[in-house]
Parts: C-alpha cells; sequence; structure tokens
C-alpha cells in the first residue's frame, strides 16, 4: 500500500509538472537533443533535465516512460520541452526527419567522448539504468556508438552523470556565447565581523 502511494504521488507531481511544461517550455539554445531510452522513473530523468536546462539543450525525447519523478529537477521539467514515444523506432524516425545524427552512449565503443566531432544537430542516446538499450544497434547502422574514457575499475557512470558530461562536451564544440544565455545569478557571500570587546 505504502509503495502505491509512493507512485500515485510521484504521478500527480509529475502532471502537475507537465501542465507547467506545457505553457513554459520552449526549445533550449543549443541544438543537441537528449533520447532517454527506458529509464527509471525515479530520479534519473529529473536530473537530467536539470543538466538540459542548464546547458540549453534543445529537447528531450522519452522512449517507453509514461511518467516520471519531476523533484530532482529543481524545476527544469517547466523549461526544458519534452516529447514521449512508446518505442526507440518512432522516436529515431521523428529525429532522422528533423535532419539529426544519432549517438548512443555505452562502454566499449572505439570512438570516445572527447576525441569524437559532434554534428551541430545531435542526438545522444542513454539507455535504461541496468538493461542499456532498449533496440539492436545492428538495427540501426548509421548511429554511432561512443563510450566516455574511464580509468577506474567499474567501467560504468551513473547515467544522469554521463548525460552532463556529453552536454559540457557538446557545449564545449558548439556552444552559444553565453551572453546569448539567461543571465547568471551572482552569489554575494555575506562576510560576518566579530567584535572582540577586549577587558
Amino acid at each position: 500500500m505504502r509503495r502505491w502511494n509512493k507512485r500515485h504521488d510521484m504521478e500527480d507531481r509529475y502532471e502537475r509538472a507537465r501542465r507547467r511544461n506545457m505553457v513554459s517550455a520552449m526549445p533550449g539554445l543549443h541544438d543537441c537533443i537528449l533520447i532517454l531510452d527506458g529509464l527509471k522513473p525515479d530520479f534519473n530523468i529529473g536530473k537530467i533535465f536539470r543538466s538540459a536546462d542548464a546547458f540549453g539543450a534543445r529537447e528531450i525525447h522519452l522512449v517507453g516512460v509514461s511518467s516520471f519523478d519531476p523533484d530532482p529537477a529543481k524545476g527544469s521539467v517547466r523549461w526544458v520541452k519534452y516529447f514521449c514515444h512508446e518505442d526507440f523506432l518512432s522516436c529515431y524516425e521523428h529525429v532522422r526527419k528533423m535532419g539529426y545524427s544519432v549517438v548512443t552512449l555505452e562502454p566499449g565503443c572505439a570512438e570516445i567522448v572527447g576525441h569524437y566531432p559532434f554534428a551541430l544537430k545531435t542526438a545522444f542516446v542513454f539507455g535504461h539504468e541496468e538493461f542499456g538499450l532498449s533496440f539492436d544497434r545492428n538495427d540501426f547502422p548509421d548511429v554511432t556508438g561512443l563510450s566516455i574514457p574511464q580509468w577506474g575499475h567499474v567501467q560504468s557512470l551513473n547515467v544522469s552523470v554521463a548525460a552532463a558530461i556529453v552536454l559540457y562536451e557538446y557545449v564545449r564544440q558548439h556552444g552559444r556565447p553565453l551572453s546569448e544565455g539567461l543571465p547568471q545569478k551572482k552569489i554575494t557571500h555575506v562576510r560576518k565581523v566579530i567584535k572582540v570587546r577586549n577587558g
């Protein structure tokens, strides 16, 4: 019963966030797209929305995801346009018609992030946290596989961390001037002066 209530609460929050998104979201400043292929609905999707907002990604496409927890996005679901697809094929056909090159992020690929030139219109695919991609990449010969270079024992990154790294690399290659983005809030540090009275 508790698990059902938790799921029901998440779906209510998602529905409120979805309605705000329909009113406020606009395409991001940059021409990159994120495709989230069957990710779990709990926290990674929201974190990726937050990174997509920060780096000005054009939009997000959700494959096989009917709802997700918007709270980890810290409000970014309101601003990032997103679309839902039942399966990868329909999403793939959609972004290819838009003129996008499609790139998957997965371990063990010959091409690595940081040495691969991204097309201006690139769609990045991130698979399920445990099971990976929902499709066989051999069925999509024009999809390029990339890996993020790693030097540790565990050759795996959290999917939201991987998305942030890839977005940063895309912006490093194709980023618009910061002046074209939203004004950055300045953090003012308050220094407390403590007076010590002698005697």
